[in-house]
């Protein structure tokens, strides 16, 4: 039965449909890009690899000119309001493929599961699968070694490990610093920084609601949340939380721009991090005339390109 004739269950476009048969109709997206070994204009290589039954990812490794250097690691979760786009996508690949040289990073882009066919908590789930398991390749042993991703084992200095993501992956960015810092991570790896580009989050005091405001699309994606949109996950502000001096990771770097109906909220992010009592270096950059995570839709511009080479800065120290 053709789409137009589905009875629609919830209607988000121009972002997506979800019909009472229960398929899922995406409207906005990029494309799938393939990996390649060596790309003829970065030098950067990049392969997709399976976690485990749920979580896989694309793995970056820039060009490598000492292969006795390690390289910092990255950790990245693509942005799309927990329901839309992939580590695979056009837009993260471009993104990618501009921050990872830049960077030197051995970067890993997590490819979590997606809402409404797997509503949170699930790419929280992921989010921090993956993180362990990278995790992991810092405990040494010939036998454990060889069951580990190589490019990590030979290439990844985890004594500077990084997150990074923008607008539900900076969200989530934000959680598994928070995660890290309560629980810890294998190995006793510890998190040298965190960036989050315009990330998502709900405080009803701030965020207006739109047609796909945080309160309503976090409704739509994790309709079962505890507290609705003062969970913690969502609302770092709520009664209750968590202090966020408990986040794990000695500095953050994060963005905003001042066309983004988020720019509030996440300005009031920044200040509860300074009020938190938590010690570590904070960095915010507020980007002019531009919206909602614009240096991932086009990385080109010369704004996204200085926001890029200032994260690059960021991850190099």
């Amino acid at each position: 039965m053709a789409s137009e004739s589905k009875e629609v269950q919830i209607d988000f476009s121009p972002y997506l449909k979800v019909y009472k048969d229960g398929t899922v109709e995406r409207f906005f997206g990029s494309p799938y890009v393939p990996p390649s070994l060596d790309d003829p204009i970065t030098h950067i290589s990049t392969k997709d690899i399976k976690i485990s039954s749920n979580v896989s990812a694309r793995i970056y490794l820039p060009k490598i000119t000492d292969p006795n250097k390690k390289l910092p690691v990255l950790v990245y979760y693509h942005g799309g309001a927990f329901c839309l786009e992939s580590a695979l996508s056009l837009f993260d690949y471009q993104y990618l493929n501009q921050l990872v040289p830049r960077a030197n990073a051995l970067t890993v882009s997590v490819e979590y599961r997606l809402a409404p066919e797997h509503p949170l908590p699930a790419a929280y789930e992921d989010s921090w699968a993956a993180l362990q398991w990278v995790a992991s390749h810092s405990v040494k042993g010939s036998e454990i070694d060889s069951e580990k991703e190589p490019w990590l084992i030979n290439y990844g200095d985890f004594s500077r490990v990084y997150l990074g993501g923008g607008s539900a992956g900076g969200n989530i960015v934000h959680n598994m610093a928070m995660k890290a810092g309560e629980e810890g991570l294998i190995g006793g790896v510890k998190i040298l920084g965190a960036f989050m580009s315009c990330p998502c989050f709900c405080d009803s005091k701030i965020t207006k609601e739109s047609d796909f405001g945080s309160a309503r699309l976090w409704g739509f994606v994790y309709p079962s949340a505890p507290g609705g949109t003062n969970n913690p996950l969502i609302n770092p502000f709520a009664d209750g939380v968590p202090n966020l001096a408990k986040i794990g990771c000695q500095k953050i770097f994060v963005s905003c721009a001042e066309k983004d109906e988020l720019r509030d909220v996440d300005l009031s992010y920044v200040e509860a991090l300074k009020k938190s009592g938590w010690n570590g270096e904070l960095e915010l950059v507020d980007v002019e005339g531009e919206d909602h995570c614009f240096e991932a839709f086009d990385p080109s511009t010369e704004k996204a390109q200085n926001l890029i080479s200032k994260i690059a800065s960021f991850i190099k120290g």
